[in-house]
């Protein structure tokens, strides 16, 4: 399973930076249609100032800003924020999107009531990526972040794409709450951390909610 990650790393670097025009139609491939849905999922969570880590192609962007909420991104893609940015003028949306790393978030600290990520990669697990979120979180404040989907469905499609999820560890194992290990490193960073998985039209997303603590 290693090496298949170590193989699909270029790819998915690609599909982020040069390729990031063919993104919304890979990910809707893969997933039968159903990626717009999951990234949706994060909405009921979040209310307040909300900064978007790693935003793509800006459609949670526009969803916040439909929702009238003072919506922020950062990303380090200069495609996606290219795509992002354009999506929101396009709509008349306004547009706070800004490219940097999630390790040195460039924002003041306590003005955001939430942080959310949906589908990261494994940085938004990274020790200082944590640090850094709840630096820019206001006291409560709550992270929240969409790890990985699973396809549930028992027809053929439907099972192929849930094992090949599987294969390429998007979606490793069976639904499921969070793993002991990722919760300590929430528990680590100063935040408290439950789970929700979501039933998604023959799917389930799960959605991790990190609380930050008081007086941390």
């Amino acid at each position: 399973m290693r090496l298949i990650l170590v193989l699909l790393r270029p790819i998915y670097f690609l599909l982020y930076h040069q390729f990031a025009w063919t993104y919304d139609f890979v990910a809707a491939v893969i997933s039968l249609g159903r990626w717009q849905d999951w990234v949706q999922t994060a909405l009921p969570f979040l209310n307040g100032r909300v900064l978007e880590l790693g935003f793509g192609p800006g459609h949670l962007q526009r969803s916040l800003n439909e929702k009238k909420l003072p919506a922020f991104g950062l990303d380090e893609s200069r495609q996606m924020a290219q795509q992002a940015s354009h999506r929101l003028r396009k709509s008349g949306d306004i547009s706070r999107l800004s490219r940097g790393y999630a390790h040195n978030i460039p924002f003041v600290g306590g003005v955001f009531d939430a942080v959310v990520a949906t589908f990261p990669a494994e940085y938004i697990f990274n020790p200082q990526t944590l640090i850094e979120i709840k630096r820019v979180l206001v006291p409560a404040g709550k992270l929240i972040i969409l790890p990985m989907a699973w396809i549930t469905g028992t027809r053929p499609l439907e099972r192929l794409a849930a094992w090949l999820f599987r294969l390429s560890s998007e979606a490793p194992g069976k639904p499921g709450p969070v793993s002991a290990a990722i919760r300590d490193r929430f528990v680590g960073a100063g935040f408290e951390v439950r789970s929700e998985i979501v039933e998604k039209n023959g799917s389930q997303v799960l959605v991790l909610v990190a609380e930050k603590r008081p007086g941390t």
